[in-house]
């Protein structure tokens, strides 16, 4: 039950959109959160024009997913939709008058979530200075959950904090982003909002094992991560 679970949350949002609005100030880039109680997936949408409309692609950040291919799109009257057969969902959603937001409905699977995606100005990017910390690296560790489910994490910290990225091997997933990362003394937790899940537990004195318990979606079982020296 709770690799289902694992798997549900990794893979129910996965979702491609397209957007095309008429207008030109629909160039560019859209952004956008999906929520379904505690899973939170972002979504980053490009739109450019190609002379016979719109074509435009979806990213996935916390999926580590670029590039979703998007089609069938329609708008008319501010309002927007579209649907994506190969996964069995749709959008509709309206712009606001100045062409910054478009508010509307995703429907997948018989399930509807609201998405409301914004305009994007995207601003310099800051340069973030490695700041390592004594357990940054690669973690291993195994959730048994009627079946095996390998968890890689790897942490890196910088001058601006911690962060972290998960691989999942077994389910073919790599470079999952950790929605939040913190260490208190010995203590460690994250947070993954797009899996519903979060993790805390304990370091040991050599800083080779953090022993603790993955929660996910009401469910929890326990989850030590060993240090990998590559």
């Amino acid at each position: 039950m709770m690799r289902r679970k694992l798997l549900a949350g990794a893979l129910l949002l996965l979702v491609s959109g397209a957007v095309n609005a008429g207008a030109q100030t629909l160039d560019g880039d859209w952004q956008g959160t999906l929520s379904n109680g505690p899973v939170e997936l972002r979504l980053v949408l490009h739109v450019a024009a190609d002379g016979q409309g719109f074509k435009a692609s979806l990213d996935s950040p916390d999926q580590g997913a670029k590039g979703i291919p998007v089609a069938s799109v329609r708008f008319a009257d501010s309002t927007l939709a579209f649907e994506v057969p190969s996964i069995m969902g749709s959008y509709s959603g309206k712009a606001n008058a100045g062409g910054t937001t478009i508010t509307g409905t995703w429907m997948q699977l018989g399930m509807s979530a609201p998405l409301v995606l914004t305009k994007f100005m995207p601003g310099a990017a800051a340069r973030r200075v490695p700041k390592p910390s004594d357990i940054d690296g690669d973690w291993e560790g195994t959730l048994e959950a009627g079946a095996s489910l390998r968890i890689v994490m790897h942490i890196a910290t910088f001058d601006d904090g911690m962060t972290a990225t998960m691989d999942s091997p077994d389910q073919n997933a790599f470079g999952l982003p950790v929605t939040t990362i913190a260490r208190d003394g010995t203590k460690l937790r994250f947070t993954m909002k797009q899996l519903g899940g979060e993790f805390s537990g304990a370091l040991d004195a050599g800083l080779t094992t953090v022993d603790g318990t993955w929660s996910q979606l009401g469910n929890s079982l326990p989850l030590a991560l060993k240090r990998v020296k590559r």
